[in-house]
């Protein structure tokens, strides 16, 4: 009975079955019993239990209230779309009858507020979910939610609700709560997340609910659901709040009471998180699965835009670090050994894309000292896992430029630690951490190999202290070889450590058991490539594909250096074995030889002239090759088989390029740029064939033909997808934003080009700009441009350029390339010119908007920006007008990158920059006077974009008006005419000397300079000078001679200064042509430049006279003159000029004579000159002499007219008048006409000889020594060598007949007054040089007597000989060997002397010692 009246009792209802009120309840308790203070306070605590549990709160209120509280039933209040809406039922009166409720239960209202609001999120969050393990609200639960988040409110504005009790709610009902619900309490104000986990019992609990509920949000945002917006908010508020708490340094005093349960709980579910993700990455995560979901989620939390609101860094500092700890410590399953074994498959490009995204995120915040430091700190204190270390270092050095140093400095203070205690530890660590960085090749960390020569391949080694060390190092290396990959092993044996002989056995001991090691791996060491990779730790590559490569290699290197590679050479005497079997039959693979020698021909024919080839292997091949011609469908085959090899790489290349360009557009993917560039660069090197890096290429210098750059066909396919790739992405990211905030895609990328693929990439540059510059399109220009900018800013890690032979050998820097290729001669290359320079210098302005002037002046070099000067002036008259303040123009890159920029528009709005304009400012950019010259010069007027008159009023304008009144500080001449004219004649010196270095035809001399764009300056210069001339006569009074030097011999005199000197062909070569640019510009200029304008009797002989004089003895005698005369055209000139003068003197037939009487002494080789010249010279001096005077010709004039005569006379049958005077005057008209003569017509007229003075023979002689030496020397010589012996020969005869003293000849000096000063200014050096040679050439015909009558002749004859034997000695007798087809005619004359064969026999073996004159003619052709 008591059993049934409980439940019922309890359930408020009587005996008669009516439902009782709860206070009628607790009514009738309180009258049955007596009132006890505790057992009311026991009621209040059970009321308030009971009321806790109670699960229906609407039940309750409608018991409290009866009938009227239905209408406050909270569902309603809740129910944003029913009918009886929040709207009708105000917050206040809720909150009233909440209130009047807990009076009457004694319960306080937050508790029965916050129990009840509790219960409805609940209800909320219990709704039917979208998926099976929600975090997030529907919208219908959101609305919902909202509404009783404002009741909430209202009743926390009043006091009405309490937190406490409301956290103890909510997680009662944790297994039906949702993330979100709990996101909006937090941001709403409700109640914050941190009071929520902290008033939970269990930690750990909380941490777990928190770690799933994440992944679930996690995985749900990366679903694209439609609530992605909230889900990315909720997480970086749940984030950031996380970092806040767990990492933030608690500093404020009156907080030590704070309760510690949330840095626990954030720190916790943060290290959850990452556990969870490093898990999933070790055990393989599969693509799209729901965890590679998550974990690509989570790790996109270290981004920006996630923890973009934290203010302070500190605790942001903390958590990378706290992070970068985790991720190198976490699951410590690796041993060193494993590390050593398999770190070839931890590089940058072979680590999971997420975990190196994860690096680059945190690398945002920490710098690479900060990185190098906390790596370092975690390997001294903690067991770590090796594979993410060692991963961590690869992306370090690949994305950070500075790593590398740092990297070097931490390893070197490793070893020193390791070698001075000998701890094992930091050995292991440091070899691992080299290895690791020099996995991803030279442009971010050198080789293993390089790293292990330089730390022990000298004395100052580590290991070179004491014999501990060396003990130490061989232990170390000894453990290492059981697990070692075969490429260590061999870089090892290769360059092994420095070791004192007396420890030698350390080392042999170790390569002995390396070597065993390799043989164990069957891998051979003498099979291994010459340009094999020793730092990969690749899979060894079987030897013939080995080979194969080498060869590539070897010709790429040849090709480049034109020489054979070091490494071939070395190979050939050290490594035979492998030179032999393998590299020469990769070489030497039959094929259809092309009609033009390619590289590998010229490499073959190298190794065959040194001896490196057997000759029975190189006939084999040439055989092989003569079959393959017989077989061109093979061969053709053959050939197209090549190209597919590569096809997969280069599709993976172009792949990889191709997801580059995806993520230009896309700003939320620039972080992953640096590793997209890392794949580039290894699928670069796969299409290559590189295998090797940097190191193992021996080019110091890149060897670059820009008149024919060539590229192997593999290289062409590779080096244009890479410009392509280029171009297109600078157009995608231009399109988006401007250079100076693109990142660093293009310097990255750039330095993937600055690698092995350099020499190919300014290769293919030159074949694009030099050859095919006009043809490209508007985005190749600019991609171009932008490139060789960035190529500019990498200038100092890149090596000089050499565009010779033929151009000067010394190297250009990257930049200054640039200018090379850049060409302005036809109206094309101009606009290209402009088009390329002023992309560039936009670019780099953009670009580098924020940096000093210098960083831009640095990138660009200062040829460029001349030239784009020197166009703008020229095809702009816009630009040749001075700017003002207001002209100044703003610059903008994003016009330029559209398809239909405007290329004149966007130049003159870089004129008009201020930035550009302050850049001019510069002194080595500055245009000059000089500069404009050299650009000039390169004008071809027949396709200039400047007709014919405005080419000459630009020419006017640039002269006269812009250059000539400049300062000379700024480029220009002061006002001063000279130095303009100085400064032109001698641009011209230099175009001419530079004018064969590139691209002019063998036949450039036939116009001056090499080109006709010459004409049009050349006409300038004429101009000045002739104004000049002008200024001269004005300054100098009437009756007085200008006693000032021409400016143009002083130009001359300066240039051959700095001319080298000696008798060289090199040098004669070049001397000799200086020389005749000399004279064709002499030419073009007026004949008083020679003489001066007019003769004075005070001043007879002029400055000018002196200076060419001068000019004539020291240099036109030696490299311009011929068989003792100057050419026709300067010898015309200066009578010309010397006419003109004396004809404006008072008396010009006495200057005429005094001038030329000065001639025999000063310079006689003008008056030899004009013997030669006559016939054409007298017409021509006779008619103007006679235009002017009326008297005969000068006396000295009418000498040269005798003279002639004389000489005609004498060949003549009839009898010869009396020579005129002087005698060596009228020698050399003799002479001249004797070389004119036929041989057989002379031989009975050179039988008058015997009437003629002493002096005139000795002179005659003279010169025929000269003809001699001039039919040895001049191959086409109108006089041939046997006509010149008998001439000599006859001669000589006469002397010794009439027993004249002819010894003097070959004794000259010039202080020999009567003979040395006189002769040795008429014949050149060379011939002076070579009269020992022409001594002995006459020695039988020498008298027998001659010996015994001259007392001076042994003397003579010893001298000669002496003589001799030194010009054979130098090596100078190749000059006067004889044609190759009279050599035997010599010898037959030398065996049988003319005439005189008895006589001079015993005479000719009496001073005829061990070098006679065939053996020196024999040895002279075999030294030339």
């Amino acid at each position: 009975m008591s059993d049934s009246w409980v439940p019922n009792s309890a359930s408020g209802q009587d005996p008669g079955g009516r439902r009782r009120a709860w206070a009628e309840l607790l009514a009738g308790r309180v009258k049955r019993e007596k009132y006890n203070p505790e057992r009311a306070q026991k009621l209040k605590e059970s009321a308030v239990r009971l009321l806790r549990s109670h699960q229906d709160l609407n039940a309750l209120l409608l018991e409290v209230e009866g009938p009227l509280c239905k209408k406050l039933s909270l569902s309603k209040v809740i129910d944003c779309d029913s009918s009886e809406a929040y709207a009708n039922h105000s917050s206040s009166f809720i909150g009233s009858a909440l209130q009047d409720q807990a009076s009457r239960l004694g319960v306080p209202v937050g508790i029965l507020s916050a129990g009840m609001v509790a219960s409805s999120v609940g209800q909320i969050c219990t709704a039917p979910a979208e998926t099976s393990h929600p975090v997030l609200l529907t919208v219908e639960q959101r609305k919902k939610l909202s509404s009783l988040l404002e009741f909430a409110q209202y009743l926390l504005a009043h006091s009405m609700f309490s937190r406490l009790s409301f956290c103890q709610e909510l997680w009662k009902i944790q297994s039906s709560l949702l993330l979100e619900a709990v996101w909006h309490l937090h941001v709403q104000g409700i109640v914050s997340l941190q009071e929520l986990l902290e008033s939970h019992p269990d930690m750990h609990a909380v941490g777990s609910w928190l770690f799933r509920n994440l992944c679930c949000l996690c995985e749900q945002m990366e679903a694209s659901c439609q609530h992605a917006d909230v889900a990315r908010a909720m997480l970086s508020d749940f984030v950031q709040m996380f970092v806040l708490r767990g990492f933030q340094k608690n500093s404020d005093l009156r907080r030590t009471v704070e309760p510690e349960k949330m840095p626990q709980v954030t720190v916790d579910v943060l290290q959850r998180m990452l556990i969870f993700a490093l898990d999933a990455l070790a055990a393989g995560v599969q693509e799209e699965s729901s965890t590679h979901k998550i974990v690509r989620c989570w790790f996109g939390v270290f981004s920006g835009h996630t923890l973009g609101s934290v203010i302070s860094t500190d605790p942001l500092k903390r958590f990378f670090s706290h992070t970068l700890t985790q991720i190198l410590t976490h699951s410590p399953v690796l041993k060193a050994s494993d590390a050593v074994q398999m770190q070839r498959e931890w590089s940058f490009a072979r680590t999971h894309p997420l975990l190196t995204s994860l690096y680059r995120r945190l690398f945002v915040m920490l710098s690479a000292e900060e990185l190098v430091g906390h790596l370092q700190e975690v390997l001294e204190t903690q067991e770590v896992h090796w594979q993410r270390v060692l991963s961590f270092v690869s992306a370090l050095v690949v994305c950070f430029p500075e790593a590398q140093q740092l990297l070097e400095d931490w390893v070197a203070r490793l070893m020193a630690q390791a070698f001075e205690s000998c701890q094992l530890d930091s050995m292991v660590t440091a070899f691992l951490v080299v290895r690791q960085a020099a996995l991803e090749g030279p442009s971010a960390f050198l080789s293993y190999a390089d790293w292990f020569k330089a730390s022990f391949g000298s004395t100052r080694g580590y290991h070179g202290c004491s014999k501990k060390a060396l003990v130490f190092l061989f232990t170390f290396l000894s453990e290492l070889v059981p697990f070692e990959s075969p490429r260590y092993l061999q870089v090892h044996i290769l360059h092994p450590p420095l070791v004192p002989g007396k420890y030698r056995s350390l080392l042999t001991d170790y390569i002995s058991l390396a070597k065993t090691r390799l043989a164990d791996l069957k891998v051979s060491i003498e099979n291994m490539g010459l340009y094999e990779d020793l730092s990969s730790a690749g899979d060894i590559t079987e030897p013939h594909s080995q080979a194969l490569q080498d060869v590539e290699k070897a010709i790429m290197v040849f090709e480049h250096t034109g020489n054979i590679p070091v490494t071939v050479m070395e190979a050939s005497i050290f490594r035979r074995p492998y030179y032999v079997s393998h590299f020469l039959p990769a070489l030497l693979t039959p094929r259809v030889l092309p009609k033009v020698p390619d590289s590998r021909v010229a490499f073959i024919e190298s190794l065959k002239r040194a001896d490196k080839i057997p000759p029975s292997l190189y006939s084999t091949y040439c055989q092989a090759c003569s079959a393959a011609e017989e077989k061109p469908e093979d061969a053709a085959l053959g050939v197209r088989a090549e190209p597919n090899s590569a096809e997969e790489p280069l599709g993976q290349l172009t792949a990889a390029l191709g997801e580059l360009r995806a993520s230009m557009t896309d700003p939320s993917q620039r972080d992953v740029i640096s590793a997209q560039v890392a794949v580039i660069s290894e699928r670069l090197r796969a299409v290559l064939g590189h295998n090797e890096d940097d190191s193992s290429v021996e080019i110091s210098k890149i060897q670059l033909s820009i008149n024919t750059p060539r590229l192997e066909p593999r290289e062409h396919m590779a080096v244009d997808l890479l410009l392509t790739s280029f171009c297109q992405n600078l157009m995608a990211a231009s399109s988006v934003a401007p250079p100076e905030r693109q990142g660093p895609w293009a310097a990255l990328f750039v330095r993937t080009m600055c690698g092995r693929v350099l020499p190919a990439v300014l290769t293919r540059l030159c074949q694009l700009l030099r050859h095919q510059g006009p043809s490209l399109s508007a985005p190749h220009v600019l991609g171009l441009a932008a490139l060789a900018v960035h190529l500019g800013e990498s200038r100092s890690a890149l090596p000089e350029v050499d565009v010779g032979p033929p151009a000067p050998g010394a190297g250009l820097p990257v930049p200054a390339l640039f200018d090379s290729l850049l060409t302005c001669r036809t109206r094309d290359s101009l606009f290209f010119c402009l088009k390329f320079c002023t992309a560039a210098i936009s670019y780099s302005l953009c670009k580098f908007s924020s940096q000093s002037r210098d960083t831009l002046c640095s990138c660009l070099s200062p040829g460029l920006i001349k030239k784009f000067q020197f166009l703008m002036f020229r095809l702009f008259s816009e630009a040749r007008q001075p700017l003002s303040e207001e002209d100044v123009a703003s610059l903008s890159w994003r016009p330029l990158h559209l398809p239909s920029a405007d290329w004149q528009r966007a130049a003159l709005s870089l004129w008009t920059h201020r930035t550009f304009r302050e850049v001019l400012k510069e002194e080595d950019v500055h245009l000059t006077y000089q500069d404009w010259l050299h650009l000039e010069l390169e004008i071809q007027p027949e396709a200039d974009a400047l007709s014919d008159t405005e080419r000459q009023d630009f020419h006017q304008w640039a002269i006269h008006e812009h250059f000539l009144p400049e300062s000379s500080a700024s480029g220009g001449c002061d006002g001063d005419l000279q130095a303009a004219c100085t400064i032109l004649v001698n641009a011209l010196m230099d175009f001419h000397q530079s004018s064969r270095s590139y691209d002019h035809s063998e036949n450039s001399d036939l116009v001056f300079g090499g080109r006709t764009g010459n004409e049009d300056i050349i006409s300038r210069l004429q101009e000045m000078v002739a104004d000049l001339e002008l200024q001269q006569d004005l300054i100098v009074p009437l009756g007085h001679t200008p006693s000032q030097e021409h400016f143009l011999f002083e130009i001359f005199r300066r240039r051959l200064q700095a001319l080298t000197s000696g008798w060289s062909v090199a040098a004669s070569l070049q001397r000799q042509r200086e020389l005749l640019m000399y004279k064709r510009i002499l030419l073009r200029l007026p004949s008083s430049v020679l003489c001066g304008s007019s003769f004075q009797a005070e001043q007879p002989i002029t400055a000018r006279c002196e200076q060419f004089f001068h000019l004539v003895n020291s240099e036109m005698r030696n490299f311009c003159s011929h068989g003792g005369a100057l050419t026709q055209d300067i010898t015309a000139h200066f009578f010309r000029g010397l006419l003109n003068a004396c004809l404006r003197s008072r008396d010009p037939s006495l200057m005429v004579d005094f001038i030329l009487a000065k001639c025999q002494t000063k310079c006689p080789l003008i008056l030899t000159s004009a013997l030669v010249w006559w016939p054409s010279l007298e017409p021509v001096l006779l008619c103007r002499w006679r235009r002017h005077c009326q008297s005969p010709l000068p006396r000295e004039l009418q000498k040269l007219q005798e003279g002639r005569q004389f000489a005609s006379d004498f060949l003549s049958p009839e009898a010869a008048s009396p020579a005129p005077n002087p005698d060596w005057l009228s020698a050399a008209a003799l002479h001249f006409a004797i070389q004119q003569v036929r041989e057989e017509n002379i031989r009975k007229q050179l039988k008058k000889l015997d009437c003629e003075r002493e002096e005139l023979l000795v002179f005659l002689f003279f010169f025929s020594l000269m003809g001699l030496l001039s039919s040895h020397l001049t191959s086409n010589s109108t006089t041939d060598l046997p006509k010149a012996f008998h001439v000599c020969a006859a001669i000589l005869e006469c002397l010794e007949k009439r027993k004249i003293s002819w010894l003097a000849l070959f004794q000259l000096t010039e202080s020999d007054l009567r003979l040395g000063r006189l002769l040795l200014r008429v014949a050149p050096d060379q011939h002076t040089r070579l009269l020992p040679f022409a001594f002995y050439s006459l020695l039988s015909y020498f008298h027998e007597d001659a010996a015994i009558r001259e007392e001076a002749f042994l003397h003579v004859a010893v001298d000669m000989y002496l003589k001799l034997v030194q010009l054979f000695v130098a090596g100078d007798t190749s000059t006067v060997s004889p044609p190759a087809g009279r050599s035997l005619e010599l010898k037959g004359q030398a065996g049988q002397p003319r005439g005189t064969d008895n006589k001079s026999s015993s005479f000719s073996a009496a001073v005829n010692t061990s070098v006679p004159e065939k053996e020196l003619l024999t040895r002279g052709r075999a030294a030339g």
